[in-house]
């Protein structure tokens, strides 16, 4: 078989927030790979300019957070364009604050956008993916999944509950076919992180803390993903796969 493990040719891939940073690099990566992608976000500006980067993309604008809004666009784009055979649950957003003083209405935002994001979105296509017997799921977590650091407290606490739903996923539905994963992001170049790369100090602890010794490049994601969305990862199921620079490896 070889190479053709990782063909993702005439499958549809639902990457959430992929208008920027890391859901567009993965769009891109799996449109490489063959497959045919659908780009979510809530600005249409935005998600349009972003479309019009990846030959044969296609759009589908919801609220990630919005579980009867998402239900309707799912099954709406399932009906008239066909199976979303990949679901890459990308959606996210961070907030910096000392936990003492962090502010409630932020948190309830990083939990609406972090995690209840990935329930809405999953279940949602899940349900059409366990009709057909198949499907992969792919949660984007963080080493903060498994390691925390001063002022993102409820971020640590969100990024750890992506990592448990992809193993209740993995629980409830690779019986039906599908296969449930998580890809742990370390410090990447992105708009996200935009504040820490500016900042020269952190930047320096960030390469002593990595044993590669560098912030890393969202295309570095790419592999992990095509391969977690193709036939090579068929037996692969409630896994997360830290992609970090072995951040997570060291002390």
């Amino acid at each position: 078989m070889g190479l053709q493990l990782f063909d993702l040719s005439g499958r549809r891939a639902l990457i959430t927030g992929s208008s920027q940073g890391i859901g567009f690099a993965l769009a891109q990566g799996l449109a490489a790979a063959g497959a045919r992608v659908v780009l979510n976000g809530r600005d249409a500006d935005r998600l349009a300019a972003a479309a019009a980067q990846i030959p044969g993309a296609q759009m589908l604008a919801f609220d990630a957070t919005d579980h009867d809004g998402v239900r309707a666009a799912v099954d709406g784009f399932e009906a008239s364009h066909g199976a979303i055979d990949i679901l890459v649950n990308n959606a996210g957003m961070q907030h910096r604050a000392p936990l003492e003083e962090f502010p409630a209405e932020a948190f309830e935002r990083l939990l609406q956008t972090n995690i209840a994001s990935v329930f809405h979105v999953g279940q949602a296509v899940a349900r059409h993916m366990i009709a057909r017997g198949r499907g992969r799921i792919i949660n984007i977590a963080s080493v903060q999944t498994a390691l925390a650091r001063p002022s993102i407290a409820p971020y640590t606490a969100t990024k750890g509950a992506v990592g448990n739903l992809t193993k209740g996923m993995a629980t409830d539905w690779a019986r039906h076919g599908l296969n449930c994963n998580a890809i742990a992001p370390g410090y990447f170049e992105t708009p996200l992180n935009a504040a820490l790369m500016a900042d020269p100090a952190f930047t320096d602890w960030l390469e002593k803390r990595t044993p590669a010794g560098r912030w890393g490049r969202v295309e570095e994601l790419q592999g992990a993903c095509i391969f977690l969305a193709s036939d090579a990862a068929s037996f692969v199921n409630g896994h997360i796969l830290y992609v970090d620079g072995g951040i997570t490896a060291s002390l």
